[in-house]
């Protein structure tokens, strides 16, 4: 069969090669092509030395949504869990899938429609391959979004991330930002209402009612309606893919295993939100400062944003120092936000986006100190 493939492709390359009558197309066809099989492409002599292996960046991209596939599956059947749960129906396992799916689907396709048409917009222009980070980026905009957002609203928050915050920087690779985190913001700051408050987190929500979130309830200094266990599992209310803390640890053991993610980003998120954590638990003048540091782990999509957003190798720092120093002030912004500004219960984003773009300037002044460093070892 591989072998069969290949022919094909070798016998449908002129055609798409330039001059041939199908190159209009010929990023769509190298997409699929390099996707199907491991490219041939030589790296070039000016480069100097290279390894290289089969994992090139649609396999990494590949293994990221295989990690995302646990968070995923289990987002789809919360959706008609809570929806089933609130309206107080009887409902199997599989009608909870089957409800899920009619929320996700939609939300999944116009993301990947969208973003994929502008994309490819963009090769054909640049005459380059398709930007296989979509591959990623398609799938973690559904995720962060309500199940009940308008697809219109998707639709333009995803245009928005690709062009502005990918396609004029230069494509994958060149981006300042992580690309679904500008779209959930793109949504946050021109439509809140349709992603903040009581009544977005469930899909079908019944008039007159309402469903908080453990953010919305401590923001607004509520008792917690769900236990540590219930949060844990991620049997409540929240963003599609953020509310499992053990789906996202599936997910984190895939990609720290493969070496996809940095550990030491996902590791330094956690203790920044620690000692954040430990020092309102210590000051504790409200009771959102109240809360067990521990919470927060649970709460909202501070260890989806670690595992998935702030390991984003494009965006993140690249020195071993400047991981730690950029993961633990995520942790520490992050919880800082969620409970100082009672307006935003939310911190993970605006601290990623933040970090994002300190990262450069942390590896400037890791790289700066080791040479210092260095330096004065060779003046001794």
């Amino acid at each position: 069969m591989k072998q069969k493939l290949l022919k094909l492709f070798r016998a449908l390359d002129p055609k798409f090669q330039e001059g041939g009558e199908f190159y209009p197309l010929h990023s769509l066809y190298d997409a699929v092509k390099t996707f199907l099989f491991v490219p041939a492409h030589p790296t070039p002599p000016n480069l100097g030395v290279h390894i290289r292996d089969k994992m090139d960046l649609k396999r990494l991209m590949v293994t990221v949504v295989i990690a995302l596939i646990p968070a995923t599956l289990f987002g789809i059947w919360n959706i008609g869990h809570q929806h089933y749960l609130v309206t107080e129906q009887n409902a199997t396992c599989l009608d909870k899938i089957v409800f899920g799916l009619g929320k996700f689907l939609p939300i999944y396709l116009v993301t990947m429609i969208v973003g994929g048409t502008i994309e490819g917009i963009f090769a054909q222009i640049r005459k380059h391959q398709i930007n296989e980070g979509f591959l990623v980026t398609g799938l973690l905009i559904p995720l962060v979004m309500p199940p009940d957002i308008p697809l219109w609203m998707v639709a333009v928050a995803t245009a928005f991330a690709v062009i502005i915050g990918k396609e004029v920087l230069g494509g994958t690779g060149m981006n300042i930002f992580n690309p679904a985190l500008l779209a959930r913001a793109f949504v946050f700051f021109s439509y809140p209402a349709h992603i903040s408050g009581d009544k977005v987190w469930i899909a079908g929500l019944p008039d007159g009612v309402s469903a908080a979130t453990p953010l919305g309830q401590a923001a607004i200094h509520e008792p917690f309606g769900y236990s540590l266990w219930e949060m844990i599992i991620g049997t409540i209310p929240g963003s599609i893919g953020e509310t499992s803390f053990i789906m996202i640890a599936l997910g984190a053991i895939i990609l720290i295993l493969t070496r996809v993610a940095s550990w030491e980003v996902i590791f330094s998120v956690f203790i920044g939100a620690t000692i954040m954590g430990l020092i309102f638990n210590a000051l504790a003048s409200n009771p959102y400062m109240e809360i067990p540091f521990y919470y927060h782990y649970f709460m909202g999509g501070l260890a989806f944003g670690a595992v998935f957003m702030a390991t984003d190798p494009v965006t993140s720092a690249r020195t071993r120092t400047g991981k730690f120093i950029y993961g633990f002030l995520i942790g520490v912004l992050a919880l800082l936000v969620r409970v100082v500004n009672p307006a935003y219960p939310e911190g993970v984003m605006l601290a990623i986006l933040l970090m994002n773009a300190a990262a450069p300037l942390i590896d400037y002044l890791v790289i700066e100190r080791s040479i210092k460093k260095r330096l004065r070892r060779v003046s001794r």
